[in-house]
């Protein structure tokens, strides 16, 4: 389970504002990547916060608006649109994303540990964490604000080109979301870099 250690040590060498960065979506087929930077109170703890990808849709959305609705806690998220991957590349686009996320923090925090590996050209700074979002708990708050946004953000992108399932598999190249591909070729929020869409691009031409 996640503590505030990580986020402690960091303020004993004389970091006073420190944040946890994490993403989601870096896998799908469609969609973007959401990023998000959280900072919490100093002697934060809490019975459930958790990675992300260890907690049920539920308990997500109960978390997400727990901590967003907490007055104490600051926190910033952004999305990398499809284009944007294509053109830049899935691992740039995160980076990206982190620097964002990090910098419309206000006020803007004097260091920040980040879920992964170190991110070139990141403007503070920074600790990579593997596994962060296990073990540090605003990277695993950052995680359930980075997930939960991009789910909805897919929902409400299901209701608008329904013959994808996007509401399901939130863009992950499942079988059903692969076949509907091969069926209706891409949309506009697919990424077409990534191979499967790429391979379809290139079947449609």
């Amino acid at each position: 389970m996640p503590t505030i250690e990580h986020e402690n040590q960091l303020r004993a060498a004389g970091f006073r504002i420190v944040a946890g960065i994490d993403e989601a979506g870096r896998g799908p087929l469609a969609g973007p990547v959401c990023v998000a930077a959280v900072v919490l109170p100093d002697d934060f703890t809490h019975p459930m916060l958790n990675d992300s990808k260890q907690l049920s849709e539920v308990k997500r959305e109960r978390l997400y608006e727990e901590i967003t609705g907490d007055a104490r806690i600051r926190w910033h998220c952004v999305s990398i649109e499809p284009r944007e991957i294509d053109r830049i590349n899935i691992l740039q686009a995160t980076w990206k994303g982190m620097r964002r996320a990090a910098m419309g923090l206000d006020p803007v925090p004097d260091a920040a540990l980040i879920d992964g590996l170190r991110v070139k050209r990141f403007p503070l700074h920074h600790v990579a964490l593997v596994q962060g979002d296990s073990l540090s708990y605003s990277i695993a708050a950052a995680s359930i604000i980075a997930k939960v946004t991009r789910d909805r953000l897919m929902v409400a992108m299901a209701q608008k080109h329904p013959e994808y399932g996007f509401e399901v598999h939130k863009g992950y190249p499942t079988p059903g979301h692969l076949a509907a591909l091969r069926l209706h070729g891409p949309c506009p929020h697919h990424r077409l870099s990534f191979g499967p869409v790429a391979q379809l691009e290139l079947n449609l031409t």
